[in-house]
């Protein structure tokens, strides 16, 4: 087989100095070019303030449009931005949560204190069957989180036969039938425990290693002929040692994904305003946001020392900003605003997850709906897309998508003499032949002129959208749904072969190069 070389991109970036630095963006061969798992474009649903209940689901009472309770406007905004998995029930709710609550009669399931979020009573009137009927609405692939902290390996063991196996093959099944399904949902993706270090138990990773070995051997049965993915719970972030202990002590036909979490915050003492913060605030979540390069690449070193043919992925399953909730609103509840600060998070992070796409295979914002980096706000019957849902927007064209990996150095963004790198860029190619390039300048003051080489790719068009707005701190709101919101990007041209455009502070372009 030949293989076929995707041409050199070169990219000039100017930052408001005289000369030119050229920077060379290289494709791999294609054979052997990773592709960008459109899960990689994932979302996270915990049992968590309003994500749930007024969220997704508002019961079929209500008079907001719904279907069996799940809201309409919802599961079209996330129909549009083509979600492609839903992670729940949580996050730490996962591990107080017991799946049995939340099934059969809604008269007869039993309430309990969500004493993660708020002290407030869940009446588990939302459970398996009407989250997994909703991910068919939304046409997105489930991703359960199961109860390893205060659970056992039987009670997982029956959530997955309950979910997974055929109906009259045990009991389980049995059960579902009652309850109203007859055929299988068929979930792939199983977490087995969150955040074991923390709040899913406290654990030492040799302890959660064995715990995992012991609830991963009763998933499936000796061939995995029912095809469970199994997730480890990972690491906080720098915890590398957690990842080790996890590579050297799980057997590789028990394991398929490990997971990591990074949030974007500044000092979890005191996070800050949601929608007013300064420059320099901006700059310290910038810099934690752009940690998850580090963090990627270190714990991504350690799988490949363990396990070089890459069978086992990283999920980054828990990412985003989380700063003070909204004044006057419950602190458990995690109920933010969302700006362009959080934009410029997504846009880079999701180039961080696509540069890593040979091993990154899956990522989940949290969350989905009203808590923390949400990319729909709602209140009562009014519904609104933030900033960050038209980044994922704009990036879905890289769902599945052959990688065109990059190198370029960035001009720098500084403040207070302090520096990050002020340019961030991920390419691919489409099934159709199109190449799509994600650009973003985070440089709070500073605009920067990018020259595109693309002379070899014999492009004829090129089209751009762009997200940008006045101000870092503009956001939407329920009488201003619209004030930030995506618009056609003229600024490109396309002549002997290189595309040239400039990039204004703190905005986001995607470009599409047609043949």
């Amino acid at each position: 087989m030949h293989k076929i070389f995707y041409p050199t991109l070169l990219i000039l970036l100017l930052g408001g100095t005289s000369f030119a630095q050229t920077v060379t963006m290289r494709a791999a061969p294609q054979d052997d070019a990773p592709t960008i798992s459109r899960h990689i474009y994932g979302h996270f649903a915990e049992h968590l303030g309003r994500c749930i209940y007024g969220g997704f689901y508002v019961g079929d009472t209500s008079n907001i449009p719904n279907r069996e309770g799940v809201r309409l406007d919802v599961v079209a905004a996330l129909r549009d931005l083509k979600i492609p998995n839903l992670r729940w029930p949580g996050g730490c709710f996962a591990d107080t949560y017991h799946w049995k609550d939340g099934i059969g009669p809604k008269e007869d399931r039993p309430s309990i204190l969500n004493v993660w979020w708020g002290n407030v009573k869940e009446d588990n009137s939302f459970g398996t069957n009407e989250f997994l009927n909703m991910c068919e609405l939304l046409d997105t692939e489930p991703y359960l989180s199961a109860n390893v902290g205060s659970g056992t390996p039987q009670e997982f063991a029956d959530w997955i036969k309950y979910t997974n196996h055929p109906a009259g093959t045990s009991p389980m099944p049995s059960l579902r039938a009652e309850y109203g399904r007859e055929e299988p949902w068929k979930v792939k993706y199983w977490g087995i425990g969150n955040e074991a270090w923390g709040c899913g138990g406290n654990m030492r990773p040799e302890y959660y290693a064995d715990l995992y070995r012991r609830f991963a051997t009763y998933a499936s049965d000796w061939n995995n002929t029912d095809g469970i993915y199994k997730i480890a719970s990972g690491a906080s972030g720098g915890d590398y040692n957690w990842t080790k202990v996890l590579m050297e002590n799980i057997p590789k036909n028990l394991i398929d994904a490990i997971a990591l979490h990074h949030y974007s915050v500044i000092d979890w003492g005191n996070k800050g305003s949601a929608k007013e913060f300064t420059e320099e605030q901006y700059f310290a979540t910038m810099a934690e946001a752009l940690k998850m390069e580090e963090f990627v690449a270190k714990h991504v070193a350690i799988m490949d020392e363990h396990d070089p043919e890459k069978k086992v992925d990283l999920f980054v399953d828990e990412w985003g900003g989380w700063y003070d909730v909204e004044p006057g609103t419950n602190e458990g509840f995690l109920y933010q605003q969302n700006t362009m600060r959080d934009a410029m998070i997504a846009g880079t992070t999701l180039n961080i997850f696509n540069n890593h796409a040979d091993r990154v295979k899956m990522a989940n914002l949290a969350q989905a709906v009203n808590v923390l980096q949400a990319v729909i706000l709602t209140e009562g019957e009014k519904m609104l897309l933030t900033p960050t849902y038209h980044v994922m927007k704009m990036y879905a064209v890289h769902h599945d998508a052959t990688l065109i990996p990059l190198e370029f150095e960035s001009p720098t963004y500084t403040h207070d003499g302090e520096s990050l790198p002020a340019i961030s860029a991920s390419a691919s190619r489409d099934s159709s032949g199109n190449v799509h390039i994600s650009l973003v300048n985070i440089d709070a003051g500073k605009a920067h002129t990018i020259e595109l080489d693309v002379a070899a790719l014999n492009l004829g068009s090129l089209t751009g959208e762009i997200l940008t707005s006045a101000a870092l701190q503009d956001h939407n709101t329920f009488e201003r749904p619209d004030h930030v919101k995506t618009a056609p990007f003229t600024g490109a041209t396309l002549r002997n072969g290189k595309i040239s455009l400039e990039l204004a502070p703190f905005t986001l372009v995607v470009l599409k190069a047609g043949e």
